[in-house]
This record gives structure tokens, sequence and C-alpha cells, in this order.
């Protein structure tokens, strides 16, 4: 791979062709930042260049939490090398969004800082009005500051490079610590704030593309990643790494973090629940175009959306007949450009359903849950099925969760992301062969037909909430008359009620302040989970609010913030993130992925006319897949060990 600090310094070599170029060879200076137009059109490219992490190749491998799982033909992926600890896999895996063939995390960040650099510098050469000028350093200021916010999600702090620096020179920066790189990105980010308009539309610039600048980055946008920004930064092993930097490298102490889960830093975190905060005032005020995406299904299994529902919860993640609509609806807040026509087809679309008799198309590589993220989807009452009581999950008696019947009276996001034994998978069965026809209905108790390790599921379940079920042979929606497309947003409104919970819930010294409303914003820690809960309330679908027993201390309360995260996030590429910020990565139980075993009392024939959460199960028990033996290295990737050689400041993270 090409050392990418040479790529900071624009000196190209051994990347692709595009990446073999300097930007400077690729457009004149007099020409690119003449006038708006063309300087918008050098920005364009940034866009282009955010990873699409559903299609960087025909896989899935962006779940690196407890949350998922891959079949033994996909263990090449970069998801189970993260459970082997083969973190440096990421260097050559083109499977992986870090470092892929077609697009990649690594090289992408490092040329993109380089070109908002290189346009910062050039703004005095645009020949325009003030707003024009405002636009223009408002996208570079806030993508500076991304680029180098997800790089240190996976790598840490790093040297924050805001100089375009001369194409033969090395740029000896030392690395900084995490949060030392967040305060620059925070700059960034209010800088970005401050220049940025809430709608492109209304401005004059704008109009030109006006009803096409969804994408567009706006000062929304800015707020919402400031406030990120600083939770992260906030966040137990931040604040952990922070007190034991050593040289500017942070280094962890020992290999357990057991007891400082809880230790937030309480500055940083104050500061995201304002940013946070003020968004979310933004969205109740109605001041912007974001809201959440409604819950409203004539049939949740099949995601029938309710002839009276003005947005979907679906369609933020893929859409059917849309005439190739990019996903989001009405919540997402930033994804990178237009994913293409069929472009899931032939990637996303083919991996996430039984491969038994060929039932779903292509090879046999299937991305399933683990039966960890099941056991988190909690109950229709507002209780949890554990309770994370000193680092143990226990069950909850107050849930009411039966073993016998365990997909009764679920939080309603479950029937909506999960396939579980006696689910209807193919509803139209003329195209099926003789033996395809037998598996109409998912077979998913121990040794049923779909739980074979090579074509099936291991853990006793399929995820449909990205990918629904439809996309089989029989029902055919990855064919091109259904115009299936698919996309993940980096960034959507239910993440941003869930960091504000969480930044509120870490500045509390007490159980009564998580009900506290502060003047920037109408919602206390509580009210923003029990939004999210109401969404997805119907007099079909119950859903509760927080219950007492969870919020009667400050710990209970971030527990419940954490499922409510792994619930509403799943299979989104947050999880792993999030273990390894509250510094649960390296803890049982979350080192352990496990499957759901049972056996079926009902006929199959007793699926044909009954719901399949009714079914009664016997003999319903856990069993372990694969324990992850990870050590406190493992919190963060390796960097390229040729970048590290570059010059003594740029080191390695620690135990790599």
């Amino acid at each position: 791979m090409c050392g990418s600090l040479l790529l900071l310094a624009g000196g190209f070599t051994s990347c692709t062709d595009w990446l073999d170029k300097d930007p400077e060879a690729i457009v004149a200076e007099d020409e690119a930042f003449k006038n708006y137009r063309n300087f918008q059109g050098y920005i364009e490219e940034i866009y282009n260049l955010i990873p699409d992490k559903e299609k960087i190749n025909y896989c899935t491998a962006w779940n690196f939490g407890d949350d998922a799982v891959h079949n033994t033909e996909g263990y090449a992926h970069m998801d189970h090398q993260v459970d082997l600890g083969n973190y440096r896999n990421w260097y050559t895996n083109s499977q992986c969004w870090l470092n892929g063939d077609r697009s990649s995390l690594w090289k992408n960040s490092w040329y993109c800082i380089r070109k908002c650099n290189m346009g910062i510098e050039n703004i005095k050469s645009l020949v325009g009005s003030d707003e024009e000028r405002d636009l223009l350093l408002g996208q570079m200021y806030f993508f500076r500051a991304w680029w180098h916010f997800e790089l240190m999600c996976y790598f840490g702090g790093l040297p924050y490079i805001d100089v375009a620096f001369d194409a033969n020179e090395i740029p000896e920066l030392p690395r900084l610590s995490f949060q030392e790189c967040a305060d620059r990105c925070a700059e960034d980010f209010e800088k970005a704030y401050s220049l940025l308009p809430l709608d492109w539309d209304e401005t004059l610039a704008g109009m030109q593309t006006s009803g096409k600048n969804d994408l567009r980055v706006n000062k929304f946008m800015a707020l919402c990643y400031l406030g990120k920004c600083y939770l992260w930064a906030g966040s137990p092993l931040m604040k952990e790494f922070e007190k034991t930097k050593n040289g500017g490298v942070a280094q962890l102490l020992g290999a357990s973090s057991n007891g400082k889960t809880y230790d937030y830093d309480v500055a940083y975190c104050r500061k995201a629940a304002e940013a946070l905060g003020k968004a979310l005032d933004m969205v109740n005020r109605g001041t912007v175009k974001y809201k959440l995406a409604e819950y409203k299904y004539s049939n949740i299994y099949d995601h029938e959306r309710d002839e009276n529902a003005e947005t979907n919860y679906s369609d933020i993640f893929y859409t059917v007949k849309q005439s190739w609509l990019m996903p989001g609806s009405s919540e997402a807040i930033f994804r990178g450009a237009y994913p293409g026509v069929n472009s899931a087809n032939w990637n996303c679309a083919k991996i996430f359903g039984p491969k038994v008799e060929g039932l779903v198309a292509h090879d046999k590589i299937i991305h399933h849950p683990t039966a960890n993220v099941i056991d988190q989807y909690g109950m229709a009452n507002g209780q949890p099925i554990y309770l994370v009581r000193n680092g143990q999950y226990v069950l909850n008696e107050a849930s009411g969760w039966d073993p016998e019947h365990p997909y009764k009276n679920r939080d309603p996001r479950f029937y909506h992301d999960i396939i579980f034994d006696g689910f209807h998978y193919v509803l139209s069965t003329d195209a099926l062969t003789s033996t395809q026809k037998k598996h109409e209905y998912c077979s998913l108790y121990t040794d049923g037909a779909m739980r074979g390790v090579a074509d099936g599921s291991s853990t006793g379940y399929f995820i449909q909430k990205l990918i629904p079920h439809q996309c089989n042979e029989g029902d055919k929606w990855y064919d091109w008359d259904y115009a299936f497309q698919s996309y993940l947003p980096y960034m959507r409104l239910a993440d941003v009620y869930l960091m504000y919970a969480e930044a509120k819930a870490a500045i509390a010294t007490s159980a009564p302040e998580l009900k506290d409303k502060p003047e920037y914003c109408s919602l206390s820690a509580v009210d923003a989970i029990n939004a999210l809960r109401d969404r997805v309330n119907s007099s079909d679908w119950p859903m509760e609010h927080v219950q007492a027993n969870l919020m009667d201390t400050r710990e209970h309360f971030i527990d419940e913030v954490r499922r409510e995260r792994a619930v509403e996030l799943s299979f989104e590429g947050f999880r792993w993130c999030d273990l390894q910020r509250w510094l649960l990565l390296t803890e049982p139980p979350y080192t352990v992925k496990y499957s759901h075993e049972f056996e079926r009392l009902e006929t199959d024939a007793w699926f044909k006319d009954h719901d399949p959460k009714d079914a009664h199960i016997g003999n319903f028990h856990k069993e372990e897949l694969i324990t992850r033996r990870l050590e406190s290295k493992h919190y963060w990737f390796p960097l390229p060990d040729k970048d590290t050689y570059l010059y003594e400041g740029f080191a390695q993270n620690p135990g790599w």
C-alpha cells in the first residue's frame, strides 16, 4: 500500500491511477479556484470519495462489534478477522472499507484533507460574492474535520493536517492525543457551522442546483458532528488515554478496564450535550427539514407501509420501486454521493439471507446477527430482557420474557429487523423449484434446514433491517424491475437523540438530573430515549417508555441508553466504536458471541396460519460460538507500518 503521509505531501506512489496524481496536476489553480462554479466542482470530488460501506466489494465488512457474524465462506472478511484479533488484516483486505479496492477510508482521507487545505489556501483567488466564499470555506472546514474524525475513531489521535505541504516535503508533525485532535476537529466544525446555511436552496448560489442539494453539508450537519466529536472525546476510553498519554501517543494501563466504563470527561460531555441539544431544538421547532421517519406498517414483517404514513422507517436503509431513490427518508443527516443505479444488486442485496437450495442468489456468503444482539431487543413493556450488573448479564424478572415464547411481546423493532423461526420468507413461490418451495418458511430451530453453517445461520436468525427478506429468488426484489437501492447513512437523526441522552447522562450527578431540561433544549435525557420509543409505539405494536427501575441511578440509565443504541443502530456499523469508547471491547460478556438453540414444538403446518412470534418453543438456551481474545492493543487499529517509518514522531499504536 502507499505511504499515506506521502499522500499528505502530495507525493503519490504505487496507488490507484487517480491517487498517483498530485492534485495540482489534475487541474490548474488559475482554473480550479477562479470562480464559484469551478471551485465547487473542485469540492465535489470530496463528496464522491466518501466510502459507501455496503458496496466496497460484494460483502459486508463494517460490523466489527458483537452484533453480527459471517458464515464460514465469509471468514476472510474483515469482521471475522477482527474477531480473531487480526487487525493488521485491514492493510490488505480489499473487502474492507478501511482500505477497500473501490474506496478506502485511509487513502481517501489524506487525499481529501489535502484537497481541503489547498482550497482553503487558495480561497483568495476566488472572484465571487461573500456568500459563495462562505459556502466554499464552510464545506472545506467541515470535510477537513470529518475526514480526520473518521480516521480517529479507528486509529486514535493523529497529526492534524491544516497546511497543504509542498509535494517534496514530509511534514514531521507529532501525533496528537484523541482529545487534542478532537479539539482541532471541533474548531473546524464550529467554523463550518458559522459559514454554512441551514438550507442551500435558500441561498443565491444554491438556487443554481435547487432541489439537488440534499447531500451538501449544512449548518445542522456541522452542529451534529460537533456534538459527536465532543461526546467521543469525553468517552471513557478517550479520558483514560488522556490521563496516560506518553509523548503524544496514548497508552492503556493494563488489559482490564473494569470500573471505568462510566467514567466520562464531564467538560467534553457538557459541550456535547449543548451542541446536540441545540440541534434537537432545531428539529423540535421545525427549523430544519430533518425529522424521525415514521414507523407505520400494515405488515411489519414484510415492511408494508401504512397508507397514512408520510415517511417510512425502512426507507432510511433501502428503497424499492422508487426510481432508484437514494435511501435516507427524512432522517438521514450525512451520506455520501448517490450510489448509482442497481449498485446493490452485485453487492449487499444478496448476502443477508439463506442460501439453502439457492434461495438467495450468488455465492454462499451470509452476514447474520448474533444471539447477543437478539437479547438486546427488549420487551414491549419497556424492560430489557437482561440487566447489566457488575459486568454480567442478569435476567430481568420485570421484563416478563418467557423462554417458551421468546419472540412474543418484543420491542417492535425486533419484528422489523430480524428474521426468526417460522418467518414467512418467500411470499411469491411461483418461480421457485420444488426443493426451494420447501423453504418458504424459515426453519431456524436447532438442526433445522436453515441452520447449516455453510448455507444458513449459525445463530438462529437472519437480518432484514438493511436488506428486506423479499430479496430472494421467489420475490426477486433485487432484480432490475424493482429498482432496489440501498445505502447506510453515516449519521441519522435517531443517533442524535441517543448521543444527546448519553451526554446528558454522563454529566448527571444524580438520578433526578436525568429528567432535567436544559435551557438550550426542551428534552431531558429520558425524553430523548422516549422519543425513539414513541416513534415505534402503536396499538398493534406497543412500546412503553423507559421504566423507573432503569433510571434509579445514573449508571443504570447509561446502561439503558447503551442498550437503546444497540437496538436502534443495530448492524449500521456503530457497535465496535461504541464498545471501544466505553472501554468494554475487551470485557466479558461482550467478548463472547453466541447462538440461540431450541426445539420447535409446533408443526410446520402451524406457521401457515399463525404468527411466528406466538410459537411455543422448547429447551431455549445459548451456546458459545466465538470468544474474542482481545487485549488492550485492540482498542485501536494499527497504523500501516510503512507510514510509521517515515519519521520518528509518527509512532505506531501501542502493542502493534
